[in-house]
């Protein structure tokens, strides 16, 4: 199964007060990401991050990756430093990607595009950094933690989740 989220900001306080996320703590709130994520990823399944995994001072980035299920790829968001980047624990790292999965193309940055390649012929725009704020626009989607429900999702899933109105849109 391929998964997909961002925005995770593992040890970044930020996050509680920015994006109300309801945790008491940083611990709290890492280890329920932590939860979440292996609760629907497997050890064989594969996930694409984009962007934005985890603060610099929040520690050792192949520890955390190292707790976290499935072969992980990395699209590099703003907040990602170095000692992210260049983590071992990925199996790739990159600004941007191309994917087919289930018969769709998939366009994968950390931010959201306004045009994007192959939009005409009903590709798929995946993307983070916005948190849950940005209206929806046919075919972009928000895969990142504070737009579902603070957990990895496959494409099914992120598809589905559209209201009627907009799934029209995109047909």
């Amino acid at each position: 199964m391929i998964y997909f989220t961002s925005d995770t900001h593992f040890g970044d306080p930020r996050v509680l007060r920015i994006d109300r996320r309801p945790f008491a703590d940083m611990a709290a709130h890492d280890a329920a990401l932590i939860e979440r994520w292996n609760a629907v990823v497997m050890p064989d399944d594969e996930v694409w991050h984009l962007g934005d995994v985890m603060a610099a001072r929040a520690g050792d980035c192949d520890a955390l990756l190292g707790r976290l299920n499935g072969r992980k790829h990395l699209i590099i968001g703003n907040n990602d430093p170095e000692a992210t980047t260049t983590a071992s624990g990925w199996s790739s790292v990159q600004h941007y990607a191309e994917l087919r999965l289930d018969g769709h193309l998939l366009i994968l940055c950390h931010y959201a595009f306004r045009t994007w390649n192959q939009m005409g012929r009903k590709s798929i725009n995946l993307h983070g950094h916005s948190h849950g704020r940005l209206k929806p626009a046919p075919r972009q989607y928000d895969v990142g933690v504070d737009a579902q429900a603070l957990q990895p999702v496959t494409l099914s899933t992120i598809l589905a989740a559209r209201p009627k109105k907009a799934v029209s849109q995109l047909e």
